[in-house]
C-alpha cells in the first residue's frame, strides 16, 4: 500500500515506525518523536500511523507529498549498528593484547595501531578486515542467533567467495566470543603507514567479491609459488619503495593459502 511518494516509490514497508518524514514541498519534517501538536498526534506515532486525511501542518501538502528525512530504524541504520558494536568490541579485544601482549615483541610495526576496515553484514555475518601492528585479517563474526564459543582454536574452514576459496582460522576471545580469520599480511613490516594500511584493507574488501579474481590455474602451486617471489625481501636500495595502495591480484588470492597469525 503506497503511503507516500517522495521515497521507495510509495513503498511504506521500506520505512520504520522512527523514519523522520520531510515534506517535499516546504521541507517541514514530521518526527515521530515529537509527534504533531497541530493535529493531536502524540509523540511516539510513526509517520504510517497518521490517519490518512493527515496533512502538512506547514503548508497542508497531503501525507503522499513526504518523503524520508532519515530512517534510525531501517535495516541500513540497524546493520550499522550492529557493526559499530562488535567492531567496537573487536578493536578493544586486540589493543588489549596489543598492550600487554605485543608491544615489545620485535615482529611488530609501531607504525601501525589496531583498526577495523570495510566491515559489513554477509549473509547475517559481520565480515571485514581487521589491522594490527602484527597482522592483517579477515574476520568473519557470526550472526545474531549464532553462537561460536565452541569453536575449536586452530581448527580450519574453507569459505567460499566470489574471488575463490579461503581458509579461515577458528579461534575464541574473552570479549568477542568465536570468530573465524583469514590471514592476509603478517608480519606487517612492509607497511609505511596506518592510512596506506587501511586503503590495502579496503581494497581487499572490494576485490574479495569481485569473482575476476579468481584463480584460473592450479591455485595451492602457482600461488604459493607467486606469494613466496613476491614477499621475498628486496634488494637493498636506498629509498625503499612504498608498498602499493591496493594489493595485487596475489595479495588477495594467497590470502586463502596464508599462515595463521599470532594472536589473530
Amino acid at each position: 500500500m503506497s503511503g507516500f511518494e517522495g521515497s521507495f516509490l510509495g513503498a511504506s514497508d521500506k520505512i520504520s515506525a522512527k523514519a523522520v518524514m520531510e515534506c517535499k514541498i516546504c521541507w517541514t519534517p514530521y518526527d515521530p518523536a515529537v509527534g504533531d501538536e497541530y493535529r493531536q498526534a502524540e509523540p511516539g506515532t510513526s509517520f504510517l500511523d497518521l490517519p490518512h486525511d493527515w496533512s502538512c501542518p506547514n503548508c497542508g501538502a497531503p501525507k503522499e507529498q513526504f518523503m524520508v528525512l532519515e530512517d534510525p530504524g531501517s535495516v541500513a541504520a540497524a546493520e550499522a549498528e550492529r557493526i559499530d558494536e562488535v567492531t567496537a568490541r573487536l578493536v578493544a579485544e586486540f589493543r588489549e593484547i596489543w598492550h600487554s601482549k605485543m608491544r615489545d615483541v620485535p615482529m611488530v610495526n609501531k607504525m601501525l595501531s589496531v583498526e577495523a576496515v570495510g566491515f559489513r553484514i554477509e549473509q547475517g555475518r559481520p565480515l571485514g578486515v581487521l589491522l594490527s601492528p602484527w597482522f592483517m585479517n579477515l574476520i568473519l563474526l557470526p550472526a545474531e542467533d549464532e553462537d561460536w564459543s565452541a569453536l575449536v582454536p586452530g581448527a580450519k574452514e574453507i569459505i567460499a567467495f566470489p574471488s575463490g576459496d579461503y581458509e579461515f582460522i577458528h579461534n575464541t576471545r574473552p570479549m568477542i566470543g568465536g570468530y573465524k580469520a583469514c590471514s592476509l599480511f603478517s608480519p606487517m613490516s612492509e607497511f609505511q603507514s596506518q592510512m596506506q594500511a587501511v586503503e590495502v584493507g579496503r581494497a581487499v574488501m572490494a576485490a574479495l567479491f569481485d569473482p575476476e579474481n579468481r584463480a584460473e590455474t592450479d591455485r595451492a602451486a602457482d600461488i604459493r609459488a607467486a606469494r613466496e617471489a613476491e614477499l621475498a625481501p628486496p634488494e637493498p636500495e636506498e629509498d625503499t619503495p612504498a608498498l602499493p595502495a591496493n594489493p595485487t591480484r596475489r595479495a588477495v588470492l594467497t590470502a586463502g593459502l596464508a599462515d595463521g597469525a599470532a594472536e589473530g
